[in-house]
């Protein structure tokens, strides 16, 4: 499992925005990955959309990772900022922009 923490680290440090996600961007494939993907495409800044239904190992170890037990994830900087649910709330109040604004802008 260690592989699989290491890789998703490194896709995490070396990307500015990264969403777990089921599907791809293109192609969601479950509703609370598509919302993310509406809010990031309408905020207009480019992420890395990463299928966790491509791998097991990848799909149970982004969990592990973020020791947050849904999926889609998001994040910026290397950070974890959260699941749809807080993403959603994040970008109704006009956190998501402002934290996407600070840290990929710098």
């Amino acid at each position: 499992m260690s592989d699989i923490k290491d890789w998703i680290e490194n896709e995490v440090k070396s990307n500015d925005i990264v969403l777990f996600m089921k599907g791809s961007p293109s192609f969601p494939q479950c509703g609370f990955s598509g919302q993310v993907v509406q809010i990031m495409d309408y905020l207009d800044v480019p992420y890395k959309g990463i299928n966790v239904l491509e791998n097991d190992d990848l799909r149970q170890g982004i969990k592990d990772f973020s020791n947050w037990p849904t999926i889609p994830q998001l994040y910026v900087k290397g950070e974890f900022v959260g699941g749809c649910d807080i993403i959603r709330e994040m970008f109704q109040n006009q956190e998501l922009q402002t934290l996407v604004n600070s840290k990929v802008s710098a």
